[in-house]
């Protein structure tokens, strides 16, 4: 991020030169960290046919969206909202993997009619979908390894509790609905979690998926989901993607050879394509002395970047107005009435109010999960792409809190 001349800067653009030509607080979204990122993943694993399908839930802007589509993704849509911005976007239908939870049988009905691929997580819609279209349509289906993967129980999907996928032990249930019904199972599906660094979830639940296959003599692919971990700190670990490629890869071979037919393997990556390549910046308002703390609040909150306050989430903050500047230690706090906190007691160069800090890893989790919180407005996203910045979202104005609302009285 830090240029020859030691000036931090997104795509080779300075930051602070967006910033006074966007004003801030900013989401800044580089292209090429996109790119990077997919190109890797595909390389790792090009000993078999992979697919990937972008987890659009992790950043939704079209723009991005339409970038990732044409480096050749297909989409992870969670909702039929994220389908129809797939649709919009680009994506072709049959690129488009449907995966909902806790939702009625109108909204499969609407996706299967939208032409996209669905991929079931509960008996009840399985056998719903049955009834109404038997064999005509296309289903896979999210198994429930009873893994426990991801970085807290927040973001854990594949354990026993868990309200995702259905239960492994419910096989024999599985196929009486399969059977009675005459259905089409192309695909099986699982997710354990985010920020998973032990490769060896995945390798339990590829054995877990592997064994599930064979009761299904029919299918195209298998699904993996994600959950790679990204590097967050300084020199942070994070998942070895070539040597799961390497791993999984093989393993994966070895069993179409055994099934008796070349499968597709799918990963759905989201944060792991997008949230190196994100970045909020944010001005000081106020440098507040303590007792015992130096605080350094910002033009922004937990209403713009949740993660820190929901999830225990570390995003390491810089300030790009000294870069040589002598560090001091300092509680970064956002301007929402609660404790709203990005980072407690971090050495960053000296802060001055007026200075722009900056948020790393924000591409994930950011934008999607802000909301209007005090009725706080929401930022302006810009994309780096190829040494040029665009604005790809206007910064809300109080007209946009308003739109929507009906004055009564």
């Amino acid at each position: 991020m830090k240029n020859n001349n030691g000036q931090y800067e997104i795509g080779g653009i300075s930051v602070t030169s967006l910033v006074e030509k966007y004003d801030s607080p900013l989401y800044i979204y580089d292209t090429a960290i996109i790119k990077r990122q997919y190109e890797r993943l595909v390389n790792a694993f090009e000993g078999t046919r992979l697919r990937v399908h972008y987890a659009c839930k992790a950043l939704n802007n079209i723009n991005i969206m339409r970038y990732i589509c044409g480096l050749g993704a297909g989409l992870d849509a969670v909702s039929i909202q994220e389908v129809q911005l797939g649709l919009k976007a680009g994506f072709a239908p049959s690129d488009i993997i449907y995966t909902s939870n806790s939702v009625s049988i109108r909204e499969f009905e609407e996706a299967i009619a939208a032409g996209v691929h669905i991929n079931i997580d509960n008996l009840s819609i399985l056998e719903q979908v049955g009834l109404k279209y038997g064999s005509s349509v296309p289903v896979s289906i999210r198994i429930n390894p009873h893994i426990m993967g991801g970085g807290n129980i927040k973001i854990s999907t594949g354990h026993v509790d868990s309200k995702f996928g259905i239960s492994m032990y419910q096989l024999p249930h599985i196929q009486r609905i399969v059977d009675t019904y005459k259905m089409n199972i192309d695909g099986l599906h699982m997710h354990t979690g985010s920020d998973i660094l032990d490769i060896e979830v995945f390798s339990k639940g590829a054995e877990i998926l592997f064994e599930a296959a064979k009761h299904f003599p029919d299918l195209k692919f298998l699904d993996f989901g994600s959950g790679f971990k990204v590097p967050y700190k300084p020199d942070d670990y994070s998942t070895d993607i070539e040597l799961l490629g390497s791993t999984l890869t093989q393993s994966f071979n070895d069993f179409c050879k055994e099934y008796g037919r070349e499968l597709t393997l799918k990963f759905e990556p989201g944060k792991f394509l997008v949230s190196q390549a994100g970045y909020l910046a944010a001005k000081v308002n106020v440098v507040k002395h303590t007792t015992s703390t130096v605080f350094a609040g910002v033009n922004t909150g937990l209403n713009h970047l949740i993660r820190p306050m929901f999830y225990d989430s570390y995003h390491h903050i810089i300030n790009v107005s000294k870069p040589d500047g002598t560090p001091r230690i300092y509680t970064v706090v956002g301007y929402i009435c609660e404790t709203d906190t990005f980072g407690w007691n971090r050495k960053i160069a000296e802060i001055s109010e007026g200075d722009v800090l900056v948020f790393l890893n924000a591409g994930a989790y950011g934008m999607t999960m802000a909301s209007n919180y005090n009725a706080r407005l929401r930022p302006a996203e810009v994309m780096v792409h190829e040494g040029k910045d665009y604005l790809i979202r206007k910064r809300e104005t109080l007209d946009d809190l308003l739109k929507n609302q009906i004055e009564v009285l």
